[in-house]
């Protein structure tokens, strides 16, 4: 008798058109308000347009990695999980010997490569998902019965927080502790076991924020900037200021004036105020769309990818949306003054080499989930999915 072959995960790439278009629409966008809020920065040094030539040039090589990570296939990043996570930490503990890393006001996050600034914290939670994908993967069964099973991978990213904090970098250690409980909640942890843990992450970092004076100071500046309008609430205060001036339709693309030495980090930190000044409440509600739309459809891919039985690659996808959601949601609260000031960049639109290459390469994930997912349901005998439909 002749068996039947077996449905083949390496037929031709899914593209999913909404994903597509989504990503699409922050990169472009993302580009023309970085070009919009450094081109004075350019003037200044004598090269007008070196920010948006340098943002370009991310954006490339961004797409380069990007399609790399897209044609190899989830088995492999599965094989590599966990190796890829410890490369994380050593690259965590290189960047903090003197010489290696790179200062940047007060913090040593960065490490040149190739004439790169790499930030090694986006490469952590590049990492940080693929590790907690595998890890859950592995032993869903003994994380709903066993506490000890979801206590055994936070001490790896207690680890890696650690070190984060010694940089310091407190947002990024936030991002990659929220991004572990977010995933083993979602595999089916004991919600006693996990509210605990959640309780206590949650008094760790009060305590870091209290008992560290620059921190302690964000956080009293943040409820009250106008207190100290010149000093710790400079930039929210001036933040503020875009988002009044910007009203219904903004007062026009290039036509800002806070990103005009009076707001710091217009183009990196601080670019969705330049969108509210120049483009207006109706920017800024397009922007806050789009991400939804992201975080939207990658929790859609993670749960066909449940449904066609891939674990693995669901969990992926659920780790990339929390991911996505986690940090565009911080960047956004803190321009509009709900959160305190944190150094995390708008994901796929702010300035930055190794955020943009890190970003485009986990978009790049998720286009790899979404495309095996479609081949298995393509190659099924009687029903054909029809979740790819956006």
């Amino acid at each position: 008798m002749k068996k039947r072959a077996k449905p083949s995960r390496i037929g031709r790439f899914h593209f999913d058109p909404l994903l597509v278009i989504v990503t699409l629409s922050l990169l472009i966008i993302g580009y023309v308000m970085v070009a919009s809020s450094s081109l004075h920065l350019g003037a200044k040094s004598g090269d007008t347009f070196q920010y948006p030539r340098n943002q370009s040039f991310h954006i490339g090589i961004g797409l380069f990695f990007g399609y790399f990570v897209a044609i190899a296939p989830i088995r492999i990043w599965e094989k590599m999980g966990q190796w890829l996570f410890i490369g994380g930490l050593l690259l965590l503990i290189i960047v903090l010997i003197p010489g290696l890393g790179i200062k940047v006001n007060g913090s040593t996050r960065w490490l040149s490569l190739g004439g790169i600034r790499l930030q090694v914290s986006e490469v952590v939670k590049y990492f940080a998902v693929i590790y907690m994908a595998g890890y859950v993967t592995r032993h869903q069964k003994s994380i709903r019965e066993s506490v000890f099973s979801l206590l055994k991978p936070l001490i790896l990213f207690g680890t890696a927080s650690l070190l984060l904090l010694m940089e310091p970098d407190f947002g990024s250690a936030v991002v990659i502790m929220i991004i572990a409980m977010g995933i083993m909640f979602l595999a089916g942890a004991r919600l006693s076991p996990f509210i605990a843990l959640l309780s206590f992450g949650a008094v760790s970092a009060a305590l870091l924020v209290v008992f560290e004076p620059y921190r302690m100071k964000r956080v009293t500046s943040f409820i009250n900037p106008w207190a100290d309008s010149k000093d710790t609430g400079y930039q929210l205060v001036h933040a503020l200021i875009s988002f009044g001036r910007g009203e219904w339709f903004g007062v026009g693309l290039g036509n800002g004036i806070q990103k005009l030495f009076y707001l710091p980090e217009a183009h990196t930190d601080f670019l969705f105020s330049v969108i509210a000044e120049e483009l207006g409440l109706l920017g800024v509600v397009t922007i806050i769309g789009l991400f939804t739309l992201l975080v939207w459809r990658a929790f859609e891919i993670a749960v066909a990818a449940e449904k066609a039985g891939e674990k693995f690659s669901a969990y992926i996808a659920y780790g990339l949306g929390i991911w996505f959601g986690f940090q565009s949601f911080v960047n956004m609260g803190v321009n509009m003054g709900i959160l305190p000031t944190k150094g995390l960049t708008l994901p796929l639109m702010s300035y930055g080499g190794g955020s943009m290459i890190i970003m485009c390469c986990a978009v790049a994930l998720l286009f790899r989930v979404y495309s095996e997912v479609s081949e298995i349901n393509a190659n099924k005998p009687k029903e054909r999915s029809k979740w790819v439909s956006a």
